[in-house]
């Protein structure tokens, strides 16, 4: 890991596609597709809050910096949610900082509001970028 490469924090905040990475990062920003700049100027992304005592994914969404984020274990937005808002698979792929782990669905903290909100706008429009190279996907943002 670099100093100068992108970060963990940047998910759901900073475009990683159309923010370079090298030298020139931080000289170009796009925030991504949901992101918001709070009062105090930090970049906040949105999660849907799963409800531990009943097991369910709730519809309140709340914003996090990337310091409070850390805390929580993060599951992604393409999870297969039940009709009653539950997982349905008891095992759940999760973030917790910068590790991708696999745990109990009753651990989950937080769920991703969108696929697209790690992206920016211009790159969301872009179609099948999962299978797309990062060079193509930067030019057809």
């Amino acid at each position: 890991f670099e100093v100068r490469d992108v970060h963990h924090s940047h998910y759901g905040r900073m475009c990683p596609i159309e923010t370079p990475e090298g030298p020139n990062i931080g000289l170009i920003n796009s925030l991504a597709t949901y992101a918001k700049v709070n009062e105090y100027g930090f970049i906040e992304t949105p999660y849907r809050v799963v409800d531990k005592e009943k097991g369910i994914i709730t519809d309140e969404i709340e914003y996090f910096t990337a310091d409070v984020e850390d805390q929580y274990l993060i599951a992604q937005a393409k999870e297969p949610i039940s009709e009653d808002r539950k997982f349905v698979d008891k095992r759940v792929t999760v973030r917790y900082l910068d590790e991708v782990l696999v745990v109990n669905a009753e651990e989950v903290d937080l769920i991703d509001v969108s696929p697209r909100q790690i992206v920016s706008v211009a790159t969301a429009m872009i179609p099948f970028l999962e299978n797309d190279d990062a060079s193509r996907a930067l030019m057809g943002s």
